[in-house]
């Protein structure tokens, strides 16, 4: 696809007229005094909202759009965007209310934000032709604007951690231009939020750029005024481009890159705690992963610990579940943990007659850190038990969709924005939700039904420990490591990186 721009004179959605699309180059924006360009390593796949489900592309279009909250790192709590308040009807938790913050203006023509857009916004989550992200409303069965600013949602039973399934999540598009134009002219043409940043330029699979909003309520004049969202797949390259002055923000810096970064007079190195889980995903769909020996041979035949010392260098942290140490629900008891044993690993696969089996193991290449070198050395650990491996490194933009249809039967991947627990264990383990791992265990749906209900935080951290359990002693999914957050960042900022990797302009300051 050619490098379009949006050029934005006078125009108004109302009057009906089109943003004007031309071909162009990246250039300095008039208005753009200060830029910030971020090294992504996500894929920019789409111009549908709706249509991705990467932490990385959840960022980009809630600062354009807009969401009703987000979470805040710093203090370990939700706050509002485009919500100022909500709450949970005390006599019937199915019912949460949803305030909206008056005077906020959409780009371009002005518009004020209603509870109608909110409403809008919710019904085409769950039916865009190309969503990614029905799991996140899944729960919400109804939803009744009470005036012009609020919003009431009734889900289809009492869900305590539904601001994990929207907030940073769930944006808020047009009602007004999706009924007068469509999804796909709405999106092209007529990428209008209420959000911080202003959709500027797009080309699919290459870049995106925003600029700042300064009609947005809280907006700095040290905020830059553009952003540039660059794919840079490779770690080296986003280095690199960070000590030359191309990029000032690098995510996901490799640990044995981070000495260049640590000398450079130019820039520095954050280094934060990570809420992405690397697991080993089993799609019982699939032989031999419909069988618990197969996977607990798996859980058995991987050296984490060497990993994590020799090819992260200690940069690392070892997983005996869905979360680890500092999240919501962990607790060090909850077992059982699968230590490395080779011996034991090979002893299962020869009592299920599965020695010799060969398997086909997935792994992206430059999505993860390190992802293609861990997954090479866990290939000899999995061949020493009795595996017959053969390896694929497809690119992610490829591999992540046939992950979400369930057609990879074994993968190493990662669960990102595990702030809580319950969406990413209801999104992976609860029978029928997504065909990811195909897993089903009726005692788990249970206790996962019994967690969302549960609003006194200390019942549900138990209940979440036992599915945490369940999940352990069937092994769908086998859980690795979290990766220690490492940012490159440039001196010209003060930035403190999100613990669940979402870039927002207005969080970054120009010094």
């Amino acid at each position: 696809m050619r490098m379009s721009s949006f050029r934005n004179s006078t125009l108004s959605v109302l009057s009906g007229i089109a943003f004007t699309l031309v071909a162009a180059t990246v250039g300095p924006l008039a208005n753009a005094k200060t830029s910030v360009t971020v090294a992504v390593a996500h894929d920019i796949a789409s111009w549908n909202p709706y249509a991705d489900s990467t932490a990385g592309m959840y960022a980009i279009w809630c600062q354009v759009y807009g969401c009703l909250g987000t979470y805040d790192g710093a203090t370990g709590t939700f706050k509002g965007m485009l919500a100022e308040s909500w709450e949970v009807d005390k006599n019937d938790p199915n019912k949460w209310t949803f305030r909206l913050r008056k005077g906020l203006k959409r780009h371009g023509d002005g518009k004020e934000l209603t509870a109608a857009d909110v409403a809008h916004s919710i019904w085409r989550n769950k039916n865009d032709k190309r969503t990614a992200q029905a799991h996140n409303t899944r729960a919400i069965k109804s939803w009744k604007i009470i005036d012009k600013y609020t919003i009431q949602f009734v889900t289809k039973k009492p869900i305590a951690p539904l601001l994990s399934y929207l907030f940073d999540l769930f944006f808020i598009t047009g009602k007004d231009i999706y009924d007068k134009h469509g999804s796909r002219n709405s999106d092209r043409k007529y990428p209008l939020g209420w959000g911080p940043y202003m959709l500027k330029d797009i080309k699919i699979g290459e870049r995106m750029v925003l600029e700042k909003n300064p009609n947005w309520p809280g907006i700095k004049k040290s905020n830059p005024d553009r952003i540039i969202f660059q794919r840079v797949k490779e770690p080296e390259a986003r280095v690199t481009g960070l000590l030359n002055g191309e990029f000032q923000i690098a995510p996901f810096i490799p640990s044995h890159l981070v000495p260049r970064v640590a000398k450079s007079s130019s820039a520095r190195v954050y280094k934060g705690d990570s809420v992405e889980s690397m697991f080993l995903g089993m799609n019982g769909a699939f032989k031999p992963w419909d069988n618990i020996l197969a996977r607990k041979a798996v859980a058995h035949a991987i050296d984490r610990e060497l990993i994590i010392k020799t090819i992260f260098k200690g940069g690392a942290s070892i997983l005996h579940g869905p979360v680890g140490k500092g999240q919501y629900g962990w607790n060090p008891a909850v077992g059982p943990k699968y230590d490395y044993n080779p011996k034991k690993a090979r002893a299962l696969l020869e009592k299920a007659g599965l020695v010799g089996t060969e398997i086909d193991f997935y792994c992206t290449t430059g999505r993860y850190e390190k992802d293609r070198v861990a997954a090479q050395a866990m290939v000899p650990m999995l061949e020493a038990v009795g595996f017959k491996v053969k390896l694929h490194t497809p690119e992610y933009s490829s591999h992540w969709p046939l992950v979400r249809k369930g057609k990879r039967p074994f993968y190493y991947h990662g669960r990102g924005s595990i702030i809580d627990p319950s969406p990413a264990i209801y999104q992976y383990f609860q029978t029928g939700v997504t065909p990811r791992i195909k897993y089903s265990n009726l005692e788990l749906d249970k206790t996962l039904v019994a967690e969302r209900a549960e609003f006194v935080p200390e019942k549900r951290e138990k209940l979440l420990q036992k599915a945490f359990g369940i999940i352990l002693e069937d092994v769908p999914a086998h859980f690795l490591w979290r990766i220690n957050t490492l940012y490159g960042l440039s001196n010209k900022l003060d930035y403190v990186p999100t613990p669940h990797n979402r870039v927002y302009g207005h969080h970054i300051f120009m010094r």
